[in-house]
């Protein structure tokens, strides 16, 4: 009886926790603008199970080309459920002007919902293909690659960001993008910030939604005033786009293209650090920023040391200013500063401290005075230069030698000159020079090092000769020498290359070709990998060698438009130049 309690207090429970979900009917456009002469997708999808008698909208502005389709989506991940019944239409408008897509209405469970009406905006005739349907026309129409800037009128030393987003409507996919053409920022300090994974978010782009995922983001530092341009990005994308037809259960069939797409040039107007007021010590700092000199030790033994701290922290061009210098008496000996960082890039920009330590080793006893410092930068959110002072410092040396006062040389005593005769004589135009000790070569170290040279000589030879007639027995591995040796000769040009991806690539796969011309007498321009195996195959090479071989050719081809990184480039390398020797080994 227990057991049959708590089953149906679960299932209750369960029941209570689906049926919690709000149900709704919602309608969904594939834009909110567009030309008299563009067409319309629009979408209504309810969200549970049991819904029955579906009544469209009366569109009276608009004429249905299309459908309605109706297509059911069910999935069950990690222990819940989802569901979606949806009916699309695809519509033209009859004429220009703002008008509303009326709401549509269903049954479920003894109820009515209704959509809310959608707004559309329809303007004058745009130019459009001759084939409307083009996959590449409509890939241009529902993606965008947008450069968004955080603020485009910055001071001088100001950090912005930039960040690329990549908007798509829902009538497409992105199955694969990579970056072919790195954006420019001249006239900028950059730093990449990294992005932890690509995530679709839901946004608005010209007024109509879109989902949108940033691929890219970097900090940049105007340094110089004026008008700055940033140049496009260039991306190359395969999209999934929609053919107008469905399968056996209703489901739109879509086809990949590959399409290159652009972001447009930015322009920054970057404005001059104000004349106005302008400290006489500043040195390029903008930011918000908090300013100190500390001492380590403020008691000393003489040559005892002690450490000064010269610090800037805060948020800010904290890489592109130079700190202030301190000033110290001359009894104090100051080597030159250490220059420090802990600096990060986020949310907030460049964050972290810079500080300079310089070393005091103090020689004399006494008490040493070191003058404050100042530090000044601008703040652009006060739109205003700030100055901070430090409080003078003092250094208490208990214990050294003590410090002599220095003599006035203008109150010594001048005695005058007395001339002896002997002050000056002729000078010496010419030298004779003669040997002071003799080392005869009889006896001497270098007649006793070339004497047993030659018996010294005799026992190496043995060595080197018993050293040469066992690597020329060792068969195995002279093969796997002369294997090595010759992918090093074949490689050569594909090394040179390491750090240049075009270049790097086209050399490997031209080495491989080569190598297989060389040794198997064909020409492999014009042959297919299968080919290749099945020659390979005839030689009586095992598979895991032939496998290895097409695969780098496989990653020749494959990484010439994905993005790359040098490290890949020399494990490309070291693979390639494996799988030769192993090769050459086999033939």
């Amino acid at each position: 009886m227990k057991l049959k309690f708590y089953i149906t207090f679960i299932l209750s429970f369960l029941a209570v926790i689906a049926t919690a979900q709000e149900t709704e009917l919602t309608a969904t456009v594939s834009k909110n603008k567009l030309g008299v002469n563009q067409r319309l997708r629009v979408q209504f999808t309810i969200n549970k199970q049991g819904a029955d008698n579906f009544k469209s909208p009366n569109f009276t502005n608009f004429k249905v080309v299309g459908g309605p389709s109706q297509s059911v989506s069910q999935s069950w991940i990690n222990g819940k459920a989802s569901f979606s019944q949806s009916y699309t239409y695809i519509i033209e408008p009859k004429r220009q002007g703002e008008f509303n897509i009326p709401s549509a209405s269903i049954e479920i469970g003894g109820k009515t919902l209704q959509s809310k009406p959608v707004k559309i905006i329809v303007t004058g005739a745009v130019k459009v293909p001759k084939n409307p349907n083009d996959p590449n026309y409509i890939a241009e129409q529902n993606i965008h690659l947008v450069a968004e800037i955080s603020k485009s009128r910055p001071y001088v030393g100001e950090g912005i960001y930039v960040e690329y987003r990549l908007y798509f409507s829902e009538n497409v996919g992105i199955y694969d993008n990579a970056i072919t053409q790195a954006p420019q920022y001249n006239g900028f300090w950059n730093q990449e910030i990294k992005l932890n994974g690509v995530q679709a978010k839901i946004g608005e782009y010209n007024g109509e939604r879109y989902r949108y995922a940033v691929l890219h983001k970097a900090y940049l530092i105007p340094t110089k005033s004026g008008k700055l341009t940033i140049d496009p990005m260039k991306m190359d994308i395969v999209v999934a786009v929609p053919t107008g037809r469905g399968d056996f259960f209703g489901n739109p069939i879509t086809r990949q293209v590959r399409k290159d797409f652009s972001s447009t040039r930015k322009t920054i107007q970057v404005k001059g650090l104000p004349l106005e007021n302008k400290p006489a010590d500043f040195t390029g700092a903008v930011g918000e920023f908090s300013f100190d000199v500390t001492l380590s030790k403020n008691t000393l033994k003489a040559n005892e040391s002690s450490q000064i701290k010269v610090g800037v922290k805060g948020k800010g061009n904290l890489k592109l200013f130079e700190l202030p210098s301190i000033e110290t008496p001359e009894e104090l000996e100051v080597y030159a500063p250490e220059r420090k960082e802990k600096v990060s890039v986020g949310a907030g920009g460049l964050r972290g401290e810079v500080f300079d330590l310089y070393t005091v080793v103090p020689e004399y006893k006494g008490k040493y005075k070191i003058p404050n410092t100042s530090f000044s930068y601008f703040n652009p959110k006060e739109k205003a230069y700030q100055t901070i002072t430090t409080e003078d410092l003092y250094v208490d040396v208990l214990e050294g030698k003590e410090l002599v006062a220095k003599v006035d040389e203008n109150a010594v005593n001048k005695q005058a000159v007395k001339a002896t005769g002997n002050n000056f004589r002729y000078i010496q135009t010419s030298s004779s020079f003669a040997t002071l000790e003799k080392d005869d070569f009889f006896k001497s170290n270098l007649f006793y090092v070339l004497l047993l040279l030659p018996l010294l000589s005799i026992p190496i030879g043995i060595f080197l000769a018993k050293k040469k007639e066992e690597r020329d027995g060792d068969i195995v591995g002279n093969r796997l020498r002369k294997a090595d040796k010759l992918a090093k000769k074949y490689l050569s040009e594909a090394q040179k290359q390491l750090g240049k991806k075009e270049a790097f690539y086209e050399a490997l796969e031209r080495a491989l070709h080569n190598y297989l011309k060389a040794k198997l007498s064909i020409e492999t321009s014009d042959i297919s990998r299968e080919k290749i195996t099945l020659l390979l195959q005839d030689k009586k090479i095992d598979n895991t060698t032939i496998s290895q071989f097409i695969d780098v050719l496989k990653s020749s081809d494959f990484a010439r438009y994905t993005p790359i990184t040098n490290l890949q480039m020399e494990e490309e390398y070291n693979n390639a130049k494996q799988v030769i020797t192993q090769l050459d080994k086999q033939l």
